[in-house]
């Protein structure tokens, strides 16, 4: 892919950090609703705080999931990171990769269930709606973490790919490179 050009790249990364914020703190939300549902004392509690996470589960996960998993990819494929260049890079595509289908099979589906109960006025607190939240939110911190920190170094990829350009640009700087018949005596 072509490199981006600096306003394209900025534009890019302030909209890849909203959406991935966004997500941890939609993320925060469930968990705030889903303890709140888990301790009640009152079903009617219980009940709006289903109906409330499946708003945020119908509306703004799985777009924010998407859009941070799209714009991380044109980031690291636009940029000098590349995708596979630098570990925390491959890794943090892997770990959101999984969030994101984690949230489509598991999450959703589990909010979904818990506020069709909620509807018919039989709401059962639920622990998993406590602990998938509060995974996932572990996990986004964990991500914003190594995309402040940028730990680990290069992948095997990535010390090869700068091995080839430390290679080239030494042999352009070479005397007579490029010039016919130098070097012959």
């Amino acid at each position: 892919m072509q490199q981006l050009n600096r306003p394209a790249r900025r534009a890019l990364l302030v909209l890849h950090v909203a959406v991935s914020v966004s997500w941890l703190g939609v993320t925060l939300g469930l968990l705030a609703l889903g303890i709140t549902g888990w301790t009640t004392d009152s079903p009617e509690m219980t009940a709006v705080a289903y109906r409330a996470m499946k708003v945020f589960g119908d509306w703004l996960v799985l777009p924010l999931a998407l859009s941070a998993l799209g714009t991380g990819l044109v980031l690291s494929l636009g940029t000098p990171w590349g995708l596979a260049r630098h570990r925390w890079v491959y890794l943090k595509f892997w770990l959101t990769l999984v969030a994101l289908l984690l949230s489509v099979f598991s999450l959703r589906p589990g909010i979904d269930h818990l506020a069709a109960g909620a509807t018919t006025g039989t709401p059962a607190p639920d622990l998993a709606l406590v602990v998938a939240p509060a995974v996932a939110s572990t996990l986004y911190f964990f991500l914003t973490a190594i995309s402040v920190l940028k730990p680990w170094g290069l992948t095997r990829r990535g010390r090869r790919l700068r091995e080839e350009r430390t290679a080239k640009a030494r042999a352009r700087r070479e005397p007579g490179h490029g010039r016919a018949g130098a070097g012959v005596s």
